[in-house]
């Protein structure tokens, strides 16, 4: 008998055209005779759509009104739940809630380390308890006196800085700014997205590397990290997700040390939020070799040129295969976590 697959794909985030890209590589690269896909869209609204032709997916602009459910009604008995969803409402733990109320085995974070890594400033407190070296950063939230916190900026950093909104990921709401007009504009851009906003000093020339980690618990491998190779300083998220202006050097031209530095931080930054399934750790790498862990990604994209499953490729674990292994992995946590709700 086949293994039901049920893939959830779309959600209410900006991110959600690289949902539906993810989810149409994943189910192409599945091993149909051993797992049988069942996919659900999820609109910009958050209803959920049966989806019956697995060869052209719904999306927003395509979605039929006669194939609506209730959530709850993607429910299969024995079904693992894989969660193609990118950022807010997709892996900040809200659906990853939701598929644990529905009693389902899903892959990915579990709700406490998909909210802590989606947080950038509550992953950076967790990093900081690591001695994981970071980028300085400020932090401001709304409601704050916009002047003085262009003083703490100018104070404590120093330019170009980069202004994120602390609740998004995938560049979304992201800006560069080289001086004090830019910075607030960036904050203006920032706060449409989240009411909590991290401004962080700017690494002159960077080098962009990023890690692959599959397992569970103790159980947990890093690949060999690989190198995003930019032309510019920073790519917004069309260029990086849906334009393809990414070239990627697998694995990254460094040294064996700063390899071992980065999959040791991986693993460990990983597992103190207790990681399950999969995530894609970014580093920045400056002039001087000095390594910096920007990000956990823990539901990374699955494009045809997305890093994660290249890196795993370049370890020998092909598409199909890691899909597979995801699986496993999301019925052992399932597990572990219904015996620790039986106690």
């Amino acid at each position: 008998m086949k293994q039901k697959l049920i893939v959830l794909y779309g959600g209410r985030s900006a991110e959600k055209e690289v949902s539906v890209l993810s989810a149409k590589n994943v189910i192409s690269a599945t091993n149909k005779e051993k797992f049988e896909i069942i996919p659900y869209f999820i609109s910009d609204n958050g209803d959920f759509y049966r989806v019956t032709d697995l060869s052209e997916l719904m999306t927003n602009q395509t979605r039929d009104e006669n194939f609506k459910i209730m959530p709850g009604d993607i429910y299969e008995d024995k079904a693992v739940v894989l969660p193609i969803l990118h950022g807010p409402m997709g892996e900040d733990g809200t659906i990853q809630g939701f598929l644990e109320i529905l009693h389902m085995p899903y892959v990915g974070p579990s709700v406490l380390s998909a909210s802590s890594t989606m947080d950038k400033l509550l992953a950076k407190l967790v990093f900081t308890s690591l001695n994981i070296p970071q980028v300085p950063y400020v932090t401001a939230l709304a409601g704050e006196n916009e002047w003085q916190i262009i003083e703490e900026v100018a104070a404590k950093l120093k330019f170009p800085v980069f202004v994120k909104p602390s609740n998004m990921g995938s560049s979304v709401g992201i800006s560069k700014a080289e001086n004090v007009a830019e910075l607030n504009l960036a904050l203006t851009e920032a706060f449409k997205f989240d009411s909590r906003v991290v401004v962080e000093q700017g690494v002159v020339n960077a080098r962009e590397i990023e890690c692959a980690v599959l397992g569970n618990g103790n159980e947990v491998k890093a690949a060999f990290p690989g190198e995003v190779i930019k032309d510019v300083d920073f790519y917004d998220y069309k260029s990086k997700y849906l334009d393809n202006r990414i070239e990627m050097a697998i694995p990254a031209d460094i040294s064996e040390k700063l390899v071992h530095q980065i999959r040791t931080y991986a693993i460990k930054a990983y597992k103190a939020v207790n990681g399950t399934g999969m995530s894609r750790c970014d580093f920045f790498l400056d002039n001087e070799n000095h390594l910096y862990l920007n990000e956990i990604n823990s539901i990374p994209g699955f494009t045809q040129w997305s890093m994660y499953p290249l890196l795993w490729d370049n370890m020998g674990l092909k598409y199909p295969e890691l899909i597979e292994k995801l699986v496993e992995l999301a019925q052992s946590a399932f597990i572990i976590r219904e015996s620790h709700l039986g106690n």
